[in-house]
C-alpha cells in the first residue's frame, strides 16, 4: 500500500480517532443519540479537519512558532463559522439538534491534533489525505454509536420505527450510562479485532522510555538478578 493510501486509510480503523486515540470523547457521547446528529456531528467536523489541514499545511512556514497554537484556532475558528452559518441555514433542524457542540469544534482535541501533529509538518496533499481519513473516521465511529443508541433507545433507525410501539425501547441507551456502555463495547471490538496476529505489548520497565532515568531503576535491576539467581538455583 502507497504513502497516500496509507494516510487516507489509517484513521479508518487503525488510528481511527474516537476508538483507538480515543479523542473527540465529549461532542462523540454527547451527539451520537441519532444516527442523523452522529453523522451530521461527523461530516461538519470533517469539513473543518480537511479544510484547517490545508490552510495550516499552505500557512506552516509563514506561522511563527511561538505562537503557532493561537493561529491554528483562529483559523480553525473561521472554518467552524462557515459550518455553523451553513447548517443554520440550510439544515436548520440539524443545527438546533447539535446546538452548542458546532462551536466547539474549535476545540475538538482531533482538529487541533492533527493540526499540530500533521499539517504543520507534512505537505497540502498528505495534510488534505490525512483530514478526509481521520474525518471519515470520526463519522463513522459517530454513525455506529448513533445507529446503535437510536435503535436500541428508541426503536428507530435514521427516524423510521423499527420496532417503536410494538416493543418497549430501553431508554437508557439515550441517556448518559447508555452512551458510555456503546463507546465501550466498540472501543473493546476494535482493539480486540486489532490485536489478533500482533504481538502482544509488553509492559515491563526495560520497554518504558523513561527507565534509564527512573529512580525505580535499581529496584528493578535488583529484582531481574534476584530472578537469575533463582533460576540458577
Amino acid at each position: 500500500m502507497g504513502k497516500k493510501m496509507t494516510i487516507l486509510t489509517k484513521g479508518l480503523i487503525k488510528e481511527n480517532p474516537v476508538l483507538v486515540l480515543l479523542l473527540g470523547t465529549c461532542p462523540a457521547l454527547a451527539t451520537s443519540t441519532s444516527s442523523i446528529n452522529g453523522l451530521g456531528m461527523g461530516l461538519a467536523a470533517t469539513a473543518v479537519l480537511i479544510c484547517s489541514n490545508i490552510v495550516i499545511a499552505l500557512l506552516k512556514n509563514i506561522i511563527p512558532d511561538k505562537v503557532r497554537i493561537p493561529c491554528y484556532i483562529v483559523v480553525i475558528a473561521g472554518f467552524v463559522t462557515i459550518v455553523q452559518l451553513l447548517l443554520q441555514a440550510y439544515v436548520p433542524s440539524l443545527y438546533k439538534s447539535l446546538g452548542l457542540f458546532i462551536p466547539l469544534i474549535v476545540v475538538n482535541c482531533i482538529i487541533l491534533g492533527r493540526a499540530e501533529m500533521f499539517a504543520n509538518k507534512n505537505s497540502v496533499a498528505d495534510s488534505a489525505l490525512d483530514g478526509i481519513g481521520m474525518g471519515v473516521g470520526f463519522t463513522l465511529a459517530l454513525g455506529v454509536m448513533g445507529a446503535i443508541r437510536e435503535f436500541f433507545g428508541a426503536g428507530t433507525l435514521f427516524g423510521f420505527a423499527i420496532y417503536a410501539g410494538h416493543i418497549d425501547p430501553m431508554g437508557i441507551f439515550m441517556l448518559a450510562p447508555g452512551g458510555f456502555f456503546v463507546y465501550g463495547i466498540l472501543v473493546a471490538a476494535v482493539n480486540h479485532f486489532s490485536a489478533n496476529g500482533t504481538k502482544k505489548k509488553s509492559f515491563s520497565c526495560d520497554e518504558c522510555p523513561l527507565f534509564n532515568a527512573c529512580t525505580l531503576k535499581e529496584d528493578e535491576e535488583l529484582r531481574v538478578k534476584v530472578e537469575q539467581k533463582g533460576a540458577e538455583a
